[in-house]
């Protein structure tokens, strides 16, 4: 949603339960809030926080002219890595120790409920297009790959 106040645009993404707002100044200069992330930063944490993968790639749409397009391309690289990480059903635990160790990340209390969080975003939007199946056994939510 695009909004013109004064001379600022104002837009709205949809990506998180709390919604980020962006600023685009008459001299083209954009203000993103958390919308994208650096390269570096994306590197160096791998598994951004994202709680509604769907809809961040929504608003990475609605800024990709303005160089999204590594962050598009890392919530692919890490859902294709929990893809091939649930060639077997697995359980939530398993898929986040492996997505840990893929990425060497270190795990903490913080670590874990973060990228937790965001593992868990992928899994529900993974099953959500059809590319994951979830079914329980053994009174036991396992994940595994269509």
């Amino acid at each position: 949603m695009w909004v013109c106040v004064l001379v600022i645009v104002f837009c709205v993404f949809q990506f998180t339960t709390i919604f980020p707002v962006c600023f685009r100044m008459p001299d083209g200069v954009v203000f993103l809030a958390d919308c994208i992330s650096s390269r570096e930063t994306l590197e160096k944490y791998a598994v951004s926080f994202i709680n509604d993968v769907g809809a961040y790639l929504e608003t990475l749409d609605m800024v990709e002219k303005m160089e999204a397009r590594y962050n598009r391309d890392k919530v692919h690289e890490v859902a294709e890595r929990i893809l091939s990480i649930c060639m077997e059903p697995m359980c939530f635990e398993r898929i986040l120790q492996e997505v840990f160790k893929g990425y060497g990340l270190s795990m903490n209390f913080e670590q874990y409920v973060l990228v937790g969080s965001t593992v868990r975003s992928y899994l529900s939007w993974l099953k959500d297009n059809g590319k994951l199946a979830a079914t329980f056994q053994d009174s036991m939510l396992l994940w595994q790959r269509l």
